[in-house]
C-alpha cells in the first residue's frame, strides 16, 4: 500500500468493532439468563446469535478498577487498582489502551457516554469522545457542580431544553441513593437515548474508508433509577421474586445501616425495595431497547455483516440480596457480570458456532479478544486473555468444546465500609472461596448447587478438602503483595491494605 493509498474499510480481516458497556448490571438481569421478571428480548437475541459468556466476572467490581481493567486489558496485579479511587492520571498510568492500539492500526476510533477517568476531558486514546460520566465527586468538587465544559450530555440538554442550569439530578434521587422514580422529562432528553443518538449520528458521519470502534458507554443502570415512566409503571406494578438471604448474613450485623439511603449493608422497607427493583429494571429494558435501534442502524447503513458487537457491564449491584446493596463486594449480585460477544457468520472462524460459553472470564479478557479479532498484535504486559480460542468447535450440545481460559479467577477488593479491609476471593469453575483481609473469616459456595449463595460450607469439616485447595489458591495469587497477606505459606490477617496512592508514587518513579 502507497502512502497515498486509503486504509481499507471494514472486511473479514478488518471488521468494525462496537463496544457497548454498561454501569452496574447484574449477570442474571437478562431474560436469557433465566429471569422472568425482566423482558430484553433484543439482547436475548444478540446473545442467542452470538456468544454468552456464563461465567463472566469483574476481578474488581467497582467503577474506576474495572474500567482500568476493560481499557488496558490488564488484571489488577498488573494495573495496581485494588479499590475505587478517583483523580489518579489515567494517561500517565496507563499510555496503552483498546482505542489507542485500534487507533494504530489504522482505525477510527469514537467514545460516547461514561469513561470514568481523570483528567475528565483525557481520550484515553480515542480520536474523540463524547461524555456523560454521571455524578464524579472528583469533578464536582473542582467545578462546583456539573459543567458543561465537562459534561458533553449537560451541555446538551441545557441547549435542548433552553434552561441553563439543567442537570441530570434534577429529579432529587442520588448518584448512589437507594431510592427511584421515573424520568421527568421527555423520553428523548434521557441520558441512555443521548448515548445512543450520537452513536449513531456517528456511524453516519464516521469515514467510510477506514474500519471503526464505537464505544457505547452507557451510564444506566447505576443510579439514579430513573427510566422512562411507562418502564416505571410496567415495573412497579410487576410482582418480583424474593430477595435470596444467606444464612450467614448476620456475619455483617456490626457494619449495617439500617435505612439509610446510600448504605452497602442494611435493610430497607420492602416498598423501597419494590421502588428500586422497578427503576434498576426499566433502565435495563430501556437499554435493551437501544441494542434494537443499533442493530436497525447497522442494517440500514450495510454495516451488520461486517461488524462484531461487545456487551458487558463493569460490575454488578447488589439490589438487596443478603440485605446488601450496590457493589465492590465479591458476591454474585456485585462480580457476575453479562458479556456477550456478537461475531457474524463472515468474521467467525470456521467451527465456532453461537453458544453458552461455560468459561471463567474477566473484563481483562475483552481488549485482548477484540484486537484478535481485528488482526491486531496484542501489546506487551496485557495479562487477559483472547477468548476466540474458546469459541472454536463449539456447538450448542457441546458445551465443553474450545479451548479453556483458565482454571480459576482471582478478585479483590478493599471494602471502606467494612473497615478499609480488603475482599479477596478465587472463583473456581464449580466454587467460590472468599477471604476476609482484616480478620481472617473465610467463606466457601458451591455455586452449581447454590447460586444464589444462601449456605456459606467453610464450617463444614466435611468440606475441609474443597477449602484448603481454595485457601492455596489465593495463597499462591496474594504472595508476594506489599500488604504482607502471606507469609511462611499462609495467609495473614490484620494487615491493612495497599492503598492506590502509594501505587501511584511508585509508578511516578518508574
Amino acid at each position: 500500500m502507497t502512502p497515498s493509498s486509503p486504509e481499507p474499510s471494514a472486511s473479514p480481516s478488518r471488521p468494525n468493532l462496537i463496544l457497548v458497556c454498561v454501569d452496574q448490571m447484574r449477570a442474571d438481569a437478562l431474560g436469557i439468563a433465566g429471569n422472568e421478571h425482566i423482558d430484553t428480548p433484543y439482547l436475548d437475541q444478540l446473545a442467542r446469535g452470538g456468544f454468552r459468556f456464563t461465567k463472566a466476572y469483574s476481578a474488581t467490581p467497582t467503577c474506576v478498577p474495572a474500567r482500568v481493567a476493560l481499557l488496558t486489558g490488564k488484571s489488577q496485579e498488573a494495573h495496581g487498582r485494588y479499590g475505587y479511587r478517583e483523580g489518579i492520571d489515567f494517561p500517565a498510568a496507563y499510555p496503552t489502551t483498546l482505542p489507542s492500539t485500534l487507533g494504530d492500526a489504522g482505525y477510527q476510533t469514537f467514545g460516547v457516554g461514561k469513561m470514568h477517568v481523570f483528567p475528565d476531558r483525557a481520550r484515553c486514546g480515542f480520536d474523540d469522545v463524547l461524555l456523560h460520566d454521571g455524578f464524579l465527586h472528583t469533578s464536582r468538587r473542582l467545578s462546583s457542580g456539573p459543567s458543561g465544559a465537562i459534561d458533553d450530555y449537560v451541555d446538551w440538554l441545557r441547549r435542548e431544553t433552553g434552561d441553563p442550569r439543567a442537570d441530570y439530578q434534577d429529579t432529587g434521587i442520588g448518584c448512589n441513593a437507594m431510592t427511584a422514580r421515573p424520568w421527568e422529562r421527555e423520553e428523548r432528553l434521557h441520558p441512555t437515548r443521548w448515548v445512543a443518538d450520537e452513536s449513531f449520528r456517528f456511524l453516519r458521519r464516521r469515514d467510510p474508508t477506514r474500519p471503526f470502534f464505537l464505544y457505547m458507554g452507557f451510564h444506566r443502570p447505576h443510579a439514579p433509577f430513573d427510566p422512562p415512566g411507562w418502564l416505571w409503571e410496567k415495573y412497579r406494578s410487576r410482582p418480583q421474586s424474593r430477595r435470596p438471604m444467606g444464612t450467614w448474613v448476620s456475619r455483617f450485623d456490626r457494619f449495617r445501616r439500617d435505612h439509610e439511603v446510600e448504605a452497602e449493608f442494611g435493610a430497607r422497607k420492602e416498598s423501597v425495595h419494590q421502588d428500586v427493583r422497578a427503576g434498576y429494571f426499566g433502565s435495563i429494558e430501556f437499554i435493551d431497547l437501544q441494542i434494537n435501534r443499533l442493530m436497525e442502524n447497522l442494517s440500514d447503513l450495510g454495516l451488520l455483516e461486517t461488524t462484531a458487537i461487545a456487551f458487558v457491564s463493569d460490575h454488578g449491584e447488589m439490589l438487596g440480596d443478603h440485605d446488601m446493596y450496590r457493589k465492590s463486594v465479591a458476591y454474585e449480585g456485585s462480580a457476575h457480570i453479562p458479556f456477550l460477544l456478537h461475531v457474524p457468520a463472515a468474521l467467525r472462524e470456521d467451527g465456532a458456532a453461537p453458544r453458552e460459553v461455560d468459561e471463567i472470564v474477566e473484563l481483562r479478557d475483552l481488549m485482548p479478544t477484540l484486537l484478535d479479532l481485528a488482526g491486531v498484535a496484542i501489546p506487551e504486559g496485557v495479562d487477559g486473555q483472547s477468548l476466540l480460542p474458546a469459541l472454536r468447535g463449539g456447538t450448542d450440545a457441546d458445551s465443553d468444546a474450545g479451548e479453556t481460559v483458565r482454571d480459576h479467577l482471582h478478585g479483590e477488593h478493599v471494602i471502606g465500609s467494612l473497615g478499609h479491609h480488603s475482599m479477596q476471593w478465587i472463583r473456581t469453575p464449580r466454587f467460590k472461596y472468599i477471604w476476609f483481609s482484616g480478620d481472617g473469616h473465610e467463606q466457601l459456595f458451591d455455586l452449581e448447587a447454590d447460586p444464589h449463595e444462601l449456605t456459606d460450607l467453610a464450617p463444614d469439616p466435611a468440606r475441609g478438602e474443597e477449602l484448603s485447595r481454595h485457601r492455596e489458591l489465593l495463597v499462591t495469587a496474594l504472595t508476594g503483595r506489599e500488604e504482607g497477606y502471606v507469609e511462611d505459606g499462609r495467609l495473614v490477617p490484620g494487615r491493612t491494605p495497599r492503598s492506590e496512592a502509594s501505587w501511584v508514587r511508585e509508578f511516578a518513579r518508574l
